[in-house]
């Protein structure tokens, strides 16, 4: 198989189309840079806001418990990896995303007095949730405000790696998912902004990979990519998350459903969160998960479910009919064929699948330590994403007017295109393996050996049975290029738990991550600090922790 190459040249590149990367890329066009926005999907479509969003987070300083020191408290701990500094970032990012949102014709809601509708969640302090109206709008809007700009925007590129030019960023080559070309992209300076945890590495009851509540095309690039360009990577032990859903079907929403006072009920009928969060259901995620993971251990579930009945009428027609298609499009139909009102029947409830990852490490300026590489992905949800985005396309579009265009290391191409293409035969031979048999054995051995409840014996049991995994490494093969893609998906994840679990048997504590140490049951205080992963010169991770 023949295929072309092609080469764009930009001031900034923006390495991923989701929120962090429409935020970037927005950004860095207001401050007068030329750039260009890359993803494997389609930008009007990609990332976790493709699937829609009900809620934008702002502290406005317009109610009790709303001001950048609120924020601050909540978001600036010692295992975060945020700075007060990068708080700030996020804050000044705040009331100009708004504005963009609005002018891109996103509907949020106000109130008689013009103010927002917002309500707490997450265990926050004040009411920084933003109702969105039609949320499923979201990403499409923003895509047309995008190239309104006159923003360059590259579909369906795969980036397979980063290149450099001694210390700093030159670009990325990966390759077209439609058409298999080569695809070479040199730039001044470069955001990524590919998400903060890939999905795709746990099952929840359908054992459906792609029915999951975020989007399933996150598998690790966000991390491996800047890992193997020699950046390092916080807290890939405690980055994890999980969430309940809808029983047998992956949607997000939970956020609306505590927030706006729903109950969680166990097989018994009990109302139990109080046990695991002051702010019983609307407080952290963490307790939330966890609370129902112990719940079920102690044979108190399942069934779970989420319990509205006792709801204003018209707040549970704004919960179900408003809030809940805004993060997911088809979530009527769900309730439709569950034959479920909000009103009269609780919602059957599971917990969700896991979500795996890490936090790019960056200074104050969001600068990785690749040179002129600024990273755009440290917290999760619509808000933190666009908003620290959108510092790190300021800060990246102010480096490039003074940046020269660097040199790329054409003597790689070759190289590079080899390890692209590999897995692709015409006619698979007899003992390939697909990418599907291959990631069914990576959550296979997630899910036993490194679950919610996991020990030191369990994490290197399932490192021994990584190394038996990666002996099928050399069979993976792809009949087209869609299973091409697949294919590397796949050999992202494997990379990704393997460096995964290493880094959660560092940390001999439970408390911090949706998971518990059953070895280690207790929170310690001496790992209140970031774990520091980076890769050695033969690819081995290596271990430290912040001061």
């Amino acid at each position: 198989m023949k295929f072309s190459q092609k080469i764009y040249e930009t001031e900034v590149l923006i390495l991923g189309s989701g929120a962090s990367g429409c935020g970037a890329a927005i950004a860095a066009r207001k401050e007068g840079a030329d750039v260009l926005i890359i993803d494997k999907g389609v930008l009007e479509s990609s990332g976790n806001l493709g699937g829609g969003n009900d809620h934008f987070m702002a502290v406005l300083d317009e109610a009790e418990h709303d001001s950048f020191e609120d924020m601050c408290r909540y978001y600036v701990t010692p295992t975060s990896g945020l700075s007060r500094t990068i708080a700030q970032n996020f804050f000044n990012a705040m009331r100009p995303c708004l504005k963009v949102l609005e002018d891109a014709g996103i509907e949020l809601l106000h109130n008689p007095d013009g103010t927002y509708v917002r309500s707490v969640g997450f265990g926050q302090p004040g009411p920084w949730w933003i109702h969105i109206n039609k949320g499923y709008t979201v990403k499409p809007k923003l895509a047309k405000y995008i190239k309104n700009l006159g923003i360059r925007v590259v579909n369906n590129f795969f980036v397979t790696t980063l290149l450099k030019d001694g210390d700093r960023i030159a670009g990325c080559a990966g390759f077209d998912v439609l058409t298999g070309d080569f695809i070479v992209v040199k730039c001044k300076t470069a955001v990524i902004a590919m998400g903060l945890t890939a999905q795709r590495v746990s099952n929840n009851s359908s054992h459906k990979p792609f029915n999951i509540w975020y989007s399933p095309y996150i598998t690790g690039s966000q991390v491996i990519l800047p890992l193997e360009a020699g950046a390092s990577v916080l807290n890939i032990d405690i980055t994890d998350k999980a969430t309940l859903l809808p029983k047998s079907w992956g949607a997000p929403g939970m956020n609306g459903i505590n927030n706006m006072g729903g109950h969680e009920l166990n097989a018994k009928g009990e109302r139990f969160m109080g046990k695991y969060d002051p702010m019983m259901e609307n407080g952290l995620r963490r307790n939330q998960v966890m609370g129902t993971f112990q719940e079920n251990l102690e044979g108190s579930g399942p069934p779970f479910f989420m319990d509205m009945r006792h709801f204003a009428p018209e707040d549970a027609r704004h919960l179900q009919y408003d809030l809940m298609p805004g993060d997911k499009e088809t979530y009527l139909d769900y309730c439709k064929a569950r034959n479920i009102d909000f009103t009269k029947t609780p919602l059957e409830v599971e917990i969700s699948e896991r979500m795996i990852g890490g936090v790019v490490r960056c200074s104050d300026e969001q600068e990785t330590e690749i040179k002129n590489l600024f990273a755009a992905s440290l917290l999760a949800t619509f808000s933190c994403c666009m908003c620290i985005g959108w510092s790190a396309g300021q800060f990246a579009a102010r480096r490039a007017k003074t940046a020269e265009m660097p040199g790329l290391p054409e003597s790689d191409f070759e190289k590079i295109k080899a390890g692209i293409y590999a897995p692709l035969k015409e006619t698979k031979s007899k003992h390939a393996v697909s990418y599907q048999e291959f990631e069914d054995g990576i959550r296979q051995v997630m899910d036993y050996y490194a679950g919610f409840q996991r020990t030191e014996g369990s994490m290197a049991q399932a490192l021994k049975s990584f190394r038996v995994l990666e002996e099928y490494l050399p069979r993976l093969e792809a009949a087209s290029l869609r299973e091409l893609m697949r294919t590397h998906e796949s050999m992202e994840l494997f990379k990704l738990v393997r460096i995964y679990v290493q880094a959660c048997m560092q940390r001999k504590e439970s408390g911090r991550a949706m998971y518990r140490r059953a070895d280690y049951p207790e929170r310690d205080p001496k790992y209140d600090k970031c774990l520091i992963t980076r890769l050695n010169a033969d690819g081995t991770p290596e271990f430290s922790w912040t001061e």
